[in-house]
């Protein structure tokens, strides 16, 4: 199941490559969609080598290695080290449920922000990151099924992509425009909504399965 869900991420970064190259001509160097494919194809090369009996801590793991390795910028180390991060607090008996998520999206918020150096509202995926997160909290998901809470979270994750159009970047090369880059969407933030819609897809199919 994990490895038809990373299937279908690598899917959705390879179909959405020109898009992200769009966005990022506007406040960037114009790669990020070049650098994402190239990593997805990373990807699905080293999920072929793998065993087919590795477990999900391992699948991250080695998909983490090939994002560092393979995606240029400042992306490939953030999204490396995020994967490893969700590795590091699964195991055997995780199963994909909101407090599997929410303890999955808290790693990769911490160890993105370590590395960044970033917190929300400087236009980045972080934007994306934490709204999905807090959809996951107990609270918000009190009394909704998977399926509504996958949703209620998808839908945070748009709004927060959104929210990237309204603020000044303040990390990475988008920084130097200033004010420049407001009415732009963040290119990391984009892909990260991508990724995220396309596990949404993935899990709420399965669940209707």
């Amino acid at each position: 199941m994990t490895r038809d869900a990373i299937d279908a991420v690598i899917r959705a970064l390879l179909n959405e490559k020109d898009f992200l190259n769009g966005l990022d001509e506007k406040i960037g160097d114009g790669d990020h969609g070049l650098n994402m494919a190239r990593g997805a194809q990373a990807v699905g090369d080293a999920l072929g080598e793998l065993d087919d009996g590795a477990d999900t801590k391992k699948i991250l793991h080695t998909i983490g290695a090939a994002v560092t390795a393979n995606v240029g910028g400042s992306a490939g180390p953030l999204y490396g080290a995020a994967l490893s991060a969700a590795a590091d607090v699964l195991d055997e008996n995780s199963a994909v449920d909101a407090a599997t998520l929410e303890k999955i999206f808290g790693a990769v918020i911490s160890e993105i922000q370590k590395r960044g150096n970033a917190v929300q509202g400087e236009k980045t995926m972080l934007d994306v990151l934490i709204p999905i997160h807090e959809s996951f909290s107990a609270e918000n998901c009190a009394g909704k099924s998977l399926e509504e809470i996958l949703t209620q979270a998808r839908d945070a994750a748009r709004d927060g992509l959104e929210f990237t159009k309204t603020i000044a970047a303040k990390k990475g090369r988008a920084a130097a425009l200033g004010n420049k880059s407001v009415g732009f969407e963040d290119p990391g933030a984009a892909s990260t909504l991508i990724i995220f819609r396309a596990l949404c897809g993935f899990w709420k199919d399965n669940l209707r399965n």
